[in-house]
């Protein structure tokens, strides 16, 4: 894992002190409320439906046990027990009290964390593959780019007061577990025909109000130049980008109506500018962040094969991902306990998942957009010992990737922003489906929940999408399907008319059962179903009364 130097720990402890003084004079009265609000946004704090909010940065979605033990200490220390794992490796505490931030930010440094930049008008965390290091179709580990645009975009002078929000995601596999086509850059490491590693380069993805697929900008892009070029994007956005309109002001915007080639033009034009000047990132620089992501001193081989139960198998059968090494497994521990709210962890949970990575995963934590942990280096021996303390800690549901495996965002329990509740609809649904013999029958679908129309639960790219709204002041939800949030990336097309809360698990209910009819064997997903068969059938399965009126007549 990289490691703070010391510029990196007395920036942060500045940033803090910084901040304290910030706190004391909002409290003093001295900083109003609008004075102090781009200052606390700065270091991540939200003021929400009932009290503060504090976003804290996971970069790249990587923990030591050390890390996850201190987030256990601040929620019993300054907040209610516990904390929520975004959709963008983030981690949020719900209840702090104003004049305990600076304590809480302090406590954060002292285990090389921060939360810096994870709100306002800046490149926010960058987000990376949760499997990245281990992964079998791994090019080569993300997590070192996404390192060095953390260091990079940090207090950047020129890009910290942007237009709006700008989010970077980095893959460094084949199959993308990044999202990064919906994002506002994506980058892939790819190799060319002379086997170099390089990045394809994404611009103008995101969802919210008006969800769009990022397009190729360029289609590979050598690493020495990736900081000039990356620039040249922001430069090229800084300039051009709408700022008449919040909702008009991101990337997305800018691409969708200017067009592509007259942007890569306008881009092409400016990295040659910045090359003049910038021809990369200095080499040394580089290596060290390179030697912060070296592999751990894996296990030699072993022949211990632990008796497996029938619990066990449904476990690894689906919460167990192959490694790089046929010896090791990637583990996901999934934050979906059946009616239980997406992406939360109590602190005595924190505890035992660090006491896993440090005893049994070379003491290594990944945060997935999926709202899981993953211990991402773990001896295929230690499995049955794994399953069993997470079974004690209620965090061994084997439902990764299936029905009840849903995201969502905090929705009106928390937001400001939200029109309308998302945790008890994914409570309802997940213990509609909590048989797992049957989600297992149903195979892989992913649902995924918004509280409005900014998004934040992915709704544009699950197999089925659930974006609730308010209607003459009653919470309503619109359905959408086909959505993808991998390498195959698409927008999911909205079936019709919304539903009542009381209403949504019953449209599930049907939805699933109309895949189930069409699936031509149970090998076949649920979105190579509705791309092989279209809408109509599943909208004649959410809408019955609506298809039988179009019958009669």
């Amino acid at each position: 894992m990289y490691q703070y130097t010391d510029f990196d720990q007395a920036f942060v402890r500045e940033r803090v002190a910084e901040f304290r003084d910030q706190v004391e004079r909002r409290i003093e009265g001295t900083l109003s409320e609008d004075e102090f609000k781009p200052l606390r946004l700065m270091n991540g704090l939200y003021l929400q439906l009932h009290a503060y909010m504090l976003r804290i940065a996971v970069p790249y979605g990587t923990l030591s046990s050390r890390q996850m033990r201190q987030f256990a200490y601040i929620a019993d220390t300054w907040d209610r027990g516990y904390g929520h794992f975004t959709t963008r490796q983030n981690l949020q505490f719900n209840w702090p009290k104003l004049k305990d931030v600076p304590d809480m930010l302090d406590a954060l440094a002292d285990v090389q964390m921060h939360a810096i930049q994870t709100s306002g008008n800046c490149i926010r965390n960058v987000t990376a593959d949760h499997f990245a290091g281990a992964a079998a179709d791994e090019i080569e580990d993300p997590r070192v780019t996404a390192e060095l645009l953390r260091q990079w975009s940090t207090d950047h002078p020129e890009f910290t007061w942007l237009g709006r929000k700008f989010k970077i995601a980095v893959t460094g596999a084949e199959n993308d577990r990044a999202v990064v086509k919906a994002h506002d850059i994506g980058l892939r490491i790819v190799r060319n025909e002379a086997g170099e590693p390089g990045y394809e380069v994404l611009v103008g993805g995101g969802l919210g109000r008006t969800p769009m697929i990022g397009k190729v900008i360029r289609d590979f892009l050598p690493k020495a130049h990736l900081l000039p070029y990356l620039e040249a994007i922001l430069q090229t956005y800084n300039l051009d980008g709408r700022r008449d309109n919040k909702y008009k002001a991101r990337i997305k915007i800018l691409v969708h109506e200017t067009g592509i080639e007259e942007i890569r033009a306008r881009v092409e034009a400016k990295f040659a500018e910045n090359l003049a000047v910038f021809p990369g990132v200095n080499p040394d620089v580089l290596a060290r962040i390179e030697a912060g992501f070296a592999a751990p001193a894996f296990e030699p081989v072993s022949d211990v094969v632990p008796a497996v139960s029938a619990g066990l198998r449904s476990w690894i059968d689906t919460n167990v991902t192959a490694h790089r090494l046929p010896h090791y497994a990637i583990v996901t521990i999934s934050l979906k306990g059946i009616g239980e709210t997406p992406g939360d962890a109590t602190s005595a949970q924190m505890r035992v998942m660090a006491d896993l990575a440090e005893e049994f995963a070379h003491d290594e934590l990944r945060i997935s957009h999926e709202q899981n942990v993953i211990l991402p280096h773990v001896p295929r021996r230690h499995l049955a010992a794994i399953y069993a303390r997470l079974k004690d800690a209620g965090l061994a549901t084997a439902n990764v990737g299936l029905i009840s495996d849903i995201i969502a965002c905090p929705g009106m329990d928390y937001c400001a922003l939200a029109t309308a509740r998302s945790i008890p609809i994914a409570q309802d649904i997940a213990t509609a489906f909590a048989d797992l013999d049957r989600q297992r029958d149903i195979g892989p679908l992913k649902i995924k929940i918004s509280g409005c129309i900014n998004a934040c639960g992915h709704h544009h790219v699950g197999h089925i999408g659930i974006l609730g709204l308010d209607r003459a002041g009653v919470e309503n939800y619109q359905i959408t399907l086909g959505g993808d949030g991998t390498e195959t990336a698409a927008i999911g097309e909205r079936a019709g008319p919304g539903f009542s809360a009381d209403e949504v698990v019953p449209a599930i209910e049907r939805l699933v059962e109309a895949y189930l009819d069409e699936r031509q064997d149970t090998e076949e997903t649920f979105l190579e179903v509705f791309r092989r068969v279209g809408m109509a059938p599943f909208k004649a399965a959410l809408y019955p009364a609506q298809e039988a009126r179009s019958n009669a007549a």
